[in-house]
C-alpha cells in the first residue's frame, strides 16, 4: 500500500496536478477502497517494478490500478481502488472537473483485467472484539488523517500468524484523527477473515 500511494503520488507530481496543485486548489483526494490481489510474493532483496493509472474518473470518484511486477515482468500483485475528490473549503465531496484530471492523459483508459469485486463490503453480524488501540502522530499523514495504509496494518493484527492472506479489501467510512481510539472487531468465515475498526 505504501507504495502504490507513492507511486500515484509521484505520478501526481510528474504531471503537475500532486499536492501543491490540490493545495493552492483546495482540494485532496481521498481513499474510499482498496481491493489488492496478492499473486507471489516477492523474496527479500528482488528487484520489483511498481506501476499504476487512472483509468476512469466519474462524479466524484476517480478509479485507478496498481501493479507490482518482477523482473520478467509477472505480477506479484494487482490492485484496484477507488478514490474521491474533497473540497477541503467546503468540507464535502466535490464532481471531479476536465481540467482536475487532464494532465493524466487519456481520460477513459482500459481498467487492468482481473476480478473486480463489489466495492461495499457487508456488514458483520458476529463478531469477536479485539484489543483497542489509540491512533498515534506516527499514523498520521499529511492529510492530518491515519495513513491508509495504517489501517491495514492495524487489522493485520487481528488475523492469526498462520492464516495465509491471498488478497486484501479495505473501505474505508470515516477517517481516524490522532488520539481516536479504534475498537477492532473480527469475524471468521471459512477463508475469509473479517475486521472492522470501530
Amino acid at each position: 500500500v505504501n507504495y502504490f500511494q507513492d507511486c500515484s503520488t509521484f505520478q501526481s507530481e510528474d504531471v503537475g496536478i500532486g499536492v501543491r496543485y490540490l493545495t493552492e486548489h483546495g482540494k485532496a483526494w481521498w481513499l474510499s477502497s482498496w481491493q489488492i490481489v496478492f499473486d507471489r510474493c516477492p523474496a527479500l532483496g528482488e528487484s520489483i517494478v511498481i506501476a499504476t493509472y487512472p483509468y476512469d474518473f466519474k462524479g466524484i470518484y476517480g478509479y485507478r490500478n496498481f501493479m507490482i511486477l518482477d523482473r520478467e515482468g509477472n505480477y506479484l500483485v494487482r490492485a484496484n481502488s477507488v478514490w474521491f475528490l474533497y473540497d477541503l473549503k467546503a468540507g464535502c465531496p466535490v464532481r471531479v472537473t476536465e481540467e482536475d484530471v487532464r494532465a493524466y492523459g487519456d481520460l477513459k483508459a482500459e481498467p487492468f483485467p482481473m476480478d473486480y469485486a463489489p466495492r461495499k463490503l457487508a456488514r458483520l453480524k458476529e463478531y469477536r472484539e479485539s484489543q483497542p488501540l489509540t491512533v498515534t502522530r506516527h499514523y498520521i499523514d499529511t492529510n492530518h488523517h491515519m495513513n491508509n495504509g495504517k489501517y491495514i496494518l492495524v487489522a493485520k493484527e487481528s488475523v492469526p500468524e498462520d492464516f495465509a492472506i491471498g488478497g486484501v479489501r479495505a473501505e474505508y467510512r470515516r477517517a481516524a484523527m490522532l488520539g481516536d481510539v479504534l475498537y477492532p472487531v473480527v469475524a471468521v468465515a471459512e477463508e475469509k477473515i473479517t475486521v472492522v475498526l470501530t
